[in-house]
């Protein structure tokens, strides 16, 4: 069963028959999305204070990943982000994950702003029933500085002794930058 999450409103698109996510689960997904990234704005926006876009370079390359592994062995959930232009390769979309985010790319297409956008069910992987949350990381202005068209050649040579593989260039305020990834598995009925 899919749930659109358009600011705090849940719109049902899915049959009656599939599984449902509880409203547990949705808030304490939620929940644990606000907090991921209210730490990663938060790690960047003091990063950014002390040392400039070099700072928020290097906030992205080795605390970002530290704050996702603290919060999902933390909460029991796996939290992460992903994007179809990774910076960081070893961050790429699993096929569910690129699914998401292609229909919020036809959504956008289509007039929807990337902020407004999140995606919750419950799925079958490998026999196994998970909870899967997915929440639109639309681009700020701030993130420009890194990720925008005009990245400055001495941050861009940076970027790519970091990320050989950095996809994560070319975007304009309000796309959507990637996504908050959320998974939980959860126990046999």
């Amino acid at each position: 069963m899919r749930v659109w999450i358009a600011a705090t409103t849940l719109a049902v698109v899915a049959p009656a028959w599939a599984d449902a996510p509880t409203p547990e689960l949705k808030a304490k997904a939620v929940e644990l999305v606000q907090a991921y990234g209210g730490k990663l704005k938060g790690a960047l926006s003091s990063a950014i204070e002390a040392g400039g876009a070099e700072g928020a370079l290097e906030v992205c390359n080795k605390q970002a990943p530290v704050i996702a592994a603290e919060m999902s062995r933390d909460s029991g959930w796996s939290v992460a982000r992903t994007s179809l232009k990774p910076r960081n390769a070893a961050s790429a979309p699993d096929a569910y994950e690129r699914k998401v985010m292609e229909a919020f790319l036809a959504r956008i297409a289509k007039g929807e702003k990337a902020a407004d956008l999140a995606s919750a069910e419950v799925v079958d992987e490998n026999g196994q029933k998970v909870f899967r949350l997915v929440k639109a990381i639309p681009t700020g202005e701030l993130c420009l500085t890194c990720h925008g068209e005009n990245v400055a050649p001495d941050l861009q040579q940076k970027i790519k002794a970091l990320y050989p593989q950095d996809q994560a260039l070319g975007f304009k305020e309000g796309d959507m930058r990637g996504v908050f990834t959320l998974k939980k598995t959860l126990a046999a009925k």
